[in-house]
């Protein structure tokens, strides 16, 4: 073959190349209106052992915790497309009360970068983007919670999805501004927050991902009734792990906050049928008083936690990669899936005489993906928790035995 001829049919292929991707990729943003119902349903049964309550008062007993059943969320919401513009309105309902979730618009500039406005859960550690029904450990992680890591805030953020990156830059004020307006805040709480992730390997049973975390935030405020603006605060809680009952077991007030630190760093790993997730938390807040015409620095509060998750399929494919979310995917139909987790949070700060609490979680989940909707999960776990002023700074010890059914459309 001369060099001529090869350069000719080279130039052919490429030419059908780009004139098969052209329509692709217009396909991709149809300038059509296209509308999908979406929505979930969660049925939990729960155990515990012992069942009564938790420590005994000198003047009787503490939180209690009663077997039972619940529908912990109900949603119905829809999600709709029009060539580079995408909306998400999503309502929850649960123990008969009404809820927004994600409500947001968000433009594709293209299939490797997108701009997103409204009130959802901004990019801030693994966990971000993954709802709280597909979480393989049933329920979310101790410090997801406390550190409000997968909060839903009001905001803007920017994503770019490409090759081995990742990386996600936000700005958001405060979820405080969907139940009060500025004026009663007096001072609206407002924060920036990156995620940046590396993923020399990300395709199917074979992952290996590293990512950091970064969030700053001013203080929240209140007004009194004379009009008069609080010292800055913060307020951070999170309950037991389970949701047939709801009970406290850390929780920090912050006052005299001036500005919130947190810094995630992330580990994901996949081989054929195993995967390890692991993050760490650390939280630094900053705090003064006004004496008089003076300002007085205090002891800074400061926090922090981690958790490892060792997946295995039991039955089913090797682990896939959700590229949009930087994590894995959910594992196909009638995958079998097992899940060990131990997760610690300390919200306990002596210097800054704050007893947030100390928190160890151990947890064994059976997850069963029956079909594309619906998933039944079986999970045990012991908790441990001591040094928390919200249980009287006793030690506290929970058994616990729950079982899921959930629909998802």
């Amino acid at each position: 073959m001369t060099d001529s001829l090869r350069t000719h049919i080279l130039a052919a292929m490429t030419a059908a190349a780009f004139a098969m991707a052209v329509p692709a990729a217009a396909q991709q943003y149809e300038e059509k209106l296209s509308v999908r119902p979406i929505g979930r349903a969660l049925f939990d049964g729960a155990l515990y052992l012992p069942s009564g309550p938790l420590y005994d008062t000198p003047d009787g007993a503490g939180p209690r915790f009663a077997d039972g059943v619940a529908i912990p969320d109900v949603r119905l919401g829809a999600k709709a497309s029009y060539g580079h513009w995408r909306a998400k309105v999503d309502v929850g309902f649960a123990y008969q009360k009404l809820s927004f979730k994600d409500v947001y618009i968000r433009y594709d500039i293209n299939p490797e970068n997108y701009l997103q406005g409204g009130y959802f859960s901004h990019q801030f550690g693994l966990n971000t983007a993954s709802s709280s029904s597909r979480k393989p450990s049933m329920e979310s992680d101790t410090g997801d919670e406390f550190f409000a890591s997968t909060e839903r805030n009001l905001g803007i953020t920017y994503v770019h999805d490409r090759g081995r990156y990742f990386a996600g830059v936000s700005g958001i004020v405060d979820r405080e501004s969907m139940s009060h307006p500025a004026n009663e805040q007096g001072k609206v709480s407002v924060a920036a927050s990156t995620r940046l992730v590396y993923r020399p390997w990300h395709s199917t049973g074979r992952v290996v991902q590293a990512g950091l975390s970064f969030w700053i935030q001013s203080a929240l405020h209140t007004v009194d009734a004379d009009g008069n603006l609080s010292p800055g605060y913060f307020s951070f809680s999170t309950n037991f792990p389970t949701r047939v009952n709801k009970i406290e077991m850390l929780s920090a007030r912050i006052d005299n906050a001036r500005s919130l630190f947190k810094f995630s760093p992330e580990l994901l790993l996949a081989h054929g049928r195993l995967a390890l997730e692991s993050q760490y938390y650390l939280m630094n807040i900053s705090r003064r008083a006004s004496e008089g015409s003076t300002s007085v620095a205090l002891p800074a509060y400061q926090a922090h936690g981690a958790y490892a998750m060792l997946r295995g399929l039991i039955c089913g494919e090797a682990y896939t990669y959700q590229h949009d979310e930087a994590g894995l995917a959910t594992p196909d139909p009638r995958s079998l899936e097992l899940v060990a987790a131990y997760s610690y949070t300390d919200a306990t700060s002596t210097r800054a005489g704050i007893y947030g609490g100390r928190s160890h979680d151990a947890s064994l989940t059976l997850n069963y993906y029956i079909n594309s909707y619906v998933t039944a999960r079986l999970r045990y776990s012991y908790t441990h928790v001591a040094d928390s002023e919200i249980l009287d700074l006793r030690t506290c010890r929970l058994n616990t035995i729950q079982a899921r059914i959930q629909f998802l459309f």
